[in-house]
């Protein structure tokens, strides 16, 4: 990895992080900024409403803007649900809201074009990551300004990731070295690997405030103001 200052890691500006909570994904609930999840992963759809603004088949897409719509989905097959027309016995596309951009009309059409190519839930263009299916919080206290902060962050991060994370608080967060119970933290593993475990279930079953007993990640400034 590149080295900035005193401080290794990844190169922030080209830096992606993998996983994205469900609070994070219902903040894109916009025409213009429109994600979803589904079946684990999270999708920037944005430039597909872009693209077909205006078209009353994004209707039913724009509804669930910043939502899971797992159940649109059969896991196995990955493609949208089906069932069986006992009108005609054909098999057709489950919309209960109303027909999307990208499924056949249920009758021939002169104006249905299919020359789109691979349908819009099909492969990985809109992608932008993994769903996070666990998240807990944390504290982190920077030790040379007092400031404390508490992100909600996947279970599976990394603790670069986390870093990335608390960027908007602290620019210099690379500069900083990163402990918790006097012992340094290996960025490259989660926050369990790094032996802080999440026992907020444990709180829960004792009939305890878990958000009094947040653990809390120690910041120690490296004299170099590395900004990223």
């Amino acid at each position: 990895m590149p080295r900035r200052g005193l401080v290794a890691g990844p190169d922030f500006e080209t830096f992606r992080r993998r996983y994205f909570t469900p609070v994070e994904v219902a903040q894109h609930n916009q025409p213009d900024d429109l994600w979803v999840s589904y079946l684990g992963s999270v999708y920037d759809l944005t430039p597909l409403a872009q693209k077909h603004k205006g078209d009353l088949l994004l209707k039913p897409i724009v509804e669930v803007a910043g939502q899971d719509i797992s159940h649109w989905f059969d896991p196995k097959t990955k493609d949208i649900r089906m069932y069986i027309d006992p009108m005609t016995g054909a098999q057709r596309y489950r919309t209960p809201r109303g027909r999307f951009l990208h499924i056949p009309p249920q009758l021939p059409r002169s104006d249905w074009a299919n020359d789109f190519g691979k349908p819009w839930w099909q492969g990985t263009r809109y992608e932008v990551g993994r769903l996070s299916a666990q998240t807990r919080n944390i504290r982190i206290i920077n030790t040379l300004t007092s400031q404390e902060h508490t992100l909600e962050v996947g279970a599976l991060e990394s603790m670069w990731e986390i870093l990335h994370r608390y960027l908007p608080y602290n620019a210099h967060a690379a500069s900083y070295t990163w402990k918790y119970e006097g012992k340094n933290l290996n960025m490259e593993c989660t926050l369990e690997e790094n032996g802080i475990q999440d026992e907020e279930e444990e709180f829960d079953y004792l009939n305890m405030d878990g958000t009094l007993h947040t653990p809390a990640i120690l910041l120690y400034f490296n004299d170099d103001l590395t900004e990223l």
